[in-house]
């Protein structure tokens, strides 16, 4: 099929070499323009996918959406809310757009805005847990990809359309697609901001200081245990709303098919495998300016909406928050939403046709 790719830092290009593998083509859209800067026909890839890919690198968003049939929005979680609108405006309501992550509930602010330009009779929206593959980006026309997801949770707006979307998730990245009950539980499924905080708290030294480190051999058992104290309450808050969500050790088995265990011991098996990378050398890391305020933070909002206690989760954002000097805790994203009914438009969405 015809896919656009928005976003091109990583993991765009690493998920639009995984496209272009499976024989689809591929649009790649940077919001910034930078990302595709020296890009040209063919993007190199190496690591778990190796190979050199056709892409059509689109200059302008129409440009990227012109003919295609789904789109994956594949950018930080602090540049949803720019990026949101933007799409909104243009996406044709035929296209299917696949958030991933659907970190703080993106999928469904995004049905909201969608709505009120594209009208009642639109595409699904896709809520994935995580990314389809993870990456580092090592040169202008070349990705490096770590890892290849075996499965990602998939859900969707309207929530009776989570197989529809499911299949076309599995289709482009061949990854398998658990069915998620609704946009809450992938949203709810990401490990990333309970083990990148953990990891950045734990290393604030070693980031403040620009020393390399690797990340999954820094998962001590001290590490570990805040990590699973952090896990812990967010699968009480998931199960307040029925939910259930992966365990870290399935998450970490999931993105490096390591054996499960101790989560301290699954990360030196990554380590050891060689598909470990370096945590963060700068304070300006997306551990902290992504995963906490559209992760953690998002955890304790919807715990304020519902009566579940985080304490320990509000202790790592408010620690965070002085070691970075820094606010962490606020999520524009959630300015539109309403926490405290959000049943109904988790299974509906925003203004659909019935």
């Amino acid at each position: 099929m015809r896919l656009a790719i928005l976003g091109a830092g990583a993991v765009g290009p690493a998920a639009a070499a995984l496209a272009a593998s499976r024989a689809h083509e591929v649009a790649l859209w940077s919001p910034s323009g930078a990302g595709t800067r020296g890009l040209g026909p063919l993007l190199h890839s190496e690591g778990a996918l190796t190979g050199s890919w056709p892409v059509r690198v689109a200059a302008t968003l129409p440009e990227a959406l012109e003919g295609v049939e789904a789109a994956l929005l594949a950018v930080p979680a602090y540049a949803f809310p720019g990026v949101l609108p933007r799409i909104a405006a243009v996406l044709p309501a035929g296209v299917t757009l696949l958030v991933s992550p659907a970190a703080s509930l993106a999928p469904l602010a995004f049905d909201a805005l969608w709505a009120s330009v594209a009208g009642p009779r639109r595409a699904p929206v896709g809520a994935l847990a995580t990314t389809p593959c993870t990456a580092r980006r090592i040169g202008p026309d070349r990705v490096r990809v770590i890892g290849l997801r075996a499965a990602v949770d998939v859900a969707a707006l309207p929530a009776a359309a989570a197989p529809e979307v499911a299949a076309l998730a599995h289709s482009v990245f061949g990854h398998e697609c658990p069915l998620a009950p609704d946009a809450l539980q992938p949203a709810l499924a990401n490990a990333n901001p309970i083990i990148h905080a953990a990891l950045a708290l734990a290393n604030v030294s070693r980031i403040e200081r620009g020393e390399t480190w690797p990340q999954y051999g820094m998962m001590t058992e001290a590490t570990c245990r805040l990590m699973e104290a952090l896990a812990g309450e967010r699968a009480a808050l998931a199960a307040a709303f029925g939910h259930a969500v992966p365990d870290l050790d399935e998450s970490l088995h999931r993105a490096s098919a390591v054996p499960r265990g101790p989560l301290h011991e699954m990360g030196a098996a990554i380590q050891a495998k060689g598909a470990t990378v370096n945590g963060p050398a700068s304070m300006d890391t997306r551990y902290v300016t992504e995963d906490v305020p559209y992760g953690l933070a998002f955890y304790t909002a919807l715990a304020e909406a519902t009566g579940v206690a985080m304490p320990r989760t509000r202790a790592t954002i408010a620690v965070m928050e002085a070691l970075w000097g820094m606010e962490l805790s606020s999520n524009p994203l959630l300015a539109g939403l309403d926490l405290h009914g959000i049943g109904a438009s988790l299974r509906e969405g925003y203004g659909r046709a019935g």
